[in-house]
């Protein structure tokens, strides 16, 4: 069980996101903490990012590959031991049934007791900018993915007999909330974000640091800790449970 401040630690983790360098920007903090404290990180990542430039003479195949280093060394940053890059084109993500069926496959592969994933109720980032479709899609299938597709063993009937036995997730956490109910204290592990945020030269420039400075400062406001990343916490798996497996 964690409290408000965000103290429990899993065993194994999955980050679920629609592009590379998304992930450092949601919970990079966090993950450089549990990886320290042993737990599993396997980072996906959904699209292959061949869109984000604005380089006229940028060929996407070439932005892709591109972008799979930056996150790879990203990762390796924070202590992340296992990447799964799924192909899907950057800007067209769609909530599909495939997509959905692609993201069980490695729910039951990886059998991870945590899941982060984008908040998909969030339109908007305050009064910044709209929350990239791409986001909100990733968000969606990867909700649907954990409950109840993993867990079902007659979802997806192809995923048993391939090998892939079903998974029930513990917990669900969701990064851009709204309305946040878990907070991570990522003061020790804040100069590791900001290594990680800036492995992506591609797509980010050095005054990241401070942007990331700002984001994790407002997260911890009226905590005693300076910096903080925050999300909305689901508990899939708790021992009190009342309800049978099948509602």
């Amino acid at each position: 069980m964690t409290n408000e401040m965000g103290d429990y630690v899993p065993g194994s983790a999955m980050v679920v996101v629609a592009h590379p360098d998304d992930a450092e920007f949601m919970v990079a903090g966090t993950v450089a903490k549990w990886t320290a404290l042993g737990c599993e990180v396997t980072y996906v990542i959904i699209t292959k990012g061949d869109k984000g430039s604005e380089d006229r003479t940028m060929r996407p195949s070439r932005l892709a590959e591109i972008r799979e280093e930056e996150q790879r060394a990203a990762g390796k940053t924070l202590g992340v031991q296992n990447f799964e890059f799924m192909g899907y084109p950057d800007g067209y993500l769609e909530h599909t049934i495939e997509l959905r069926r692609d993201l069980t496959r490695l729910i039951r592969k990886y059998r991870p007791e945590l899941i982060v994933c984008f908040d998909p109720r969030t339109r908007f980032f305050g009064d910044m900018y709209p929350n990239h479709p791409d986001h909100r899609a990733s968000g969606d299938a990867t909700i649907d993915a954990v409950f109840p597709s993993a867990r079902d063993h007659l979802t997806f009937p192809e995923l048993l007999a391939d090998g892939y036995d079903t998974h029930k997730v513990a917990e669900l956490w969701l990064s851009a909330a709204e309305r946040p109910n878990v907070w991570v204290d990522i003061t020790d592990t804040f100069e590791k974000k900001k290594e990680a945020l800036l492995a992506h030269p591609s797509q980010l420039g050095e005054d990241v640091a401070d942007f990331a400075t700002e984001m994790a400062r407002q997260a911890a406001e009226g905590r005693d800790f300076e910096f903080a990343e925050a999300f909305w916490r689901v508990q899939l798996e708790r021992p009190d449970q009342v309800f049978k497996d099948n509602v």
